[in-house]
């Protein structure tokens, strides 16, 4: 197994936000979604930090929840024209995946929004200091060469994997999360869970990310439901760094098919990454025990956590941050299912499903996504 690790610098701990003073640049760049990050006071705060250091900087802040090709090529735009040397991407996994791809593509001119989707994971990225501060505790994009981006025209949310989006700095600052509303700590905390899940069954997970994945299952379940429910700095704290475990996990050894599916109907339907990860994690998990390998590692799991039965564990998870059990709970007809089921078939197998641990194929693939989507096992 070979690992990269992030390589660079995590800083951690409430009040950790501060760090951005130590940063010895003078023109940055910071890239944010349309409205959180200026609620809660964190833009502000960065602002005050930036004017006390005399910096010259500019705000970018027309990310949405779901970062389109559109939005990106606009940032890329007024980042070439403003010519930073730091990059402060604050706010949600969108915001943050979005800089990644700008900052990359900035150093790259000959990269286009189709080339990026190809093989490009050796580019680097020498000349923007890149920083990442998540506000939300569940996509680790602040620890991974990973980011997703939206291509409307093809109904598909496609991951892009470069050395050069992984960020050359993560600020882990849990007062950042405290302004994170219920149903977005459960979503982005059921996206950590799956990063953890999924790529503890990967067959290239070996000690070293059995390590990091274990614990940070066995961290989620302990404070997640406490996160959801009391929204206290202890809680968010906690599984803002066990989420970033998972990334440092995934980011080394990869994930299944639980994210190639949720690329499949986010694409289609514009739900959420993290919503749509945890309704399928459980199904995922209980198809992939057909594999002996898959199997014995639950198995390790159940024991080390005193479960009888992981799957049902997840559902229980669900059913605590008042998670829909079935994507038919979403308010999606079956008639719209039904209609659009080849066209989702064919992008739920592309991604990371290509090294989920039991190949799929279209057949076995429509028994999972029907599992997925009327909320009881077919397969």
């Amino acid at each position: 197994m070979n690992l990269r690790l992030h390589g660079k610098e995590i800083i951690t701990g409430p009040g950790s936000l501060k760090a951005i003073k130590s940063l010895e640049y003078e023109r940055y760049f910071i890239v944010t979604g349309k409205s959180s990050m200026f609620k809660n006071g964190t833009i502000g705060r960065m602002e005050e930090m930036l004017q006390e250091k005399k910096a010259t900087y500019e705000i970018f802040s027309g990310i949405g929840a779901n970062p389109t090709t559109k939005e990106v090529l606009a940032g890329l735009e007024a980042m070439k024209v403003f010519g930073p040397q730091c990059v402060l991407a604050v706010g949600g996994g969108s915001a943050i995946d979005a800089a990644k791809v700008m900052a990359l593509m900035a150093e790259h001119p000959k990269l286009d929004m189709d080339a990026i989707t190809g093989d490009i994971l050796t580019l680097e990225r020498k000349n923007i200091f890149l920083v990442a501060i998540p506000s939300t505790s569940g996509t680790a994009t602040e620890v991974t060469k990973n980011a997703v981006v939206t291509y409307p025209e093809k109904e598909l949310k496609i991951g892009v994997k470069a050395y050069g989006l992984l960020p050359d700095l993560a600020i882990l600052d849990g007062e950042l999360t405290l302004s994170m509303p219920k149903d977005v700590v459960a979503h982005t905390g059921m996206d950590a869970m799956t990063h953890a899940l999924e790529c503890y069954i990967n067959h290239k997970c070996e000690e070293f990310g059995e390590v990091l994945t274990m614990g940070a299952v066995e961290g989620l379940l302990a404070y997640l439901p406490a996160s959801f429910q009391n929204g206290d700095l202890e809680s968010r704290q906690k599984v803002h760094i066990y989420q970033a475990m998972a990334g440092t996990a995934f980011h080394n050894i990869g994930l299944g098919m639980d994210h190639g599916i949720s690329h499949a109907f986010g694409g289609k339907y514009d739900y959420g990454h993290g919503l749509l990860n945890a309704i399928g994690l459980p199904y995922v998990l209980a198809f992939n025990r057909k594999d002996p390998i898959v199997d014995q590692k639950l198995k390790n799991l159940e024991k080390r956590l005193g479960f009888k039965d992981v799957v049902e564990a997840i559902h229980q998870m669900n059913r605590t941050l008042e998670l829909p059990a079935s994507i038919s709970q979403l308010g999606l007809a079956e008639e719209d299912y039904l209609g659009d089921l080849e066209g989702l078939l064919e992008n739920a197998l592309l991604g990371s499903t290509r090294s989920n641990p039991v190949p799929m194929d279209r057949e076995t693939m429509k028994k999972v996504l029907d599992s997925i989507f009327y909320g009881r096992i077919m397969f």
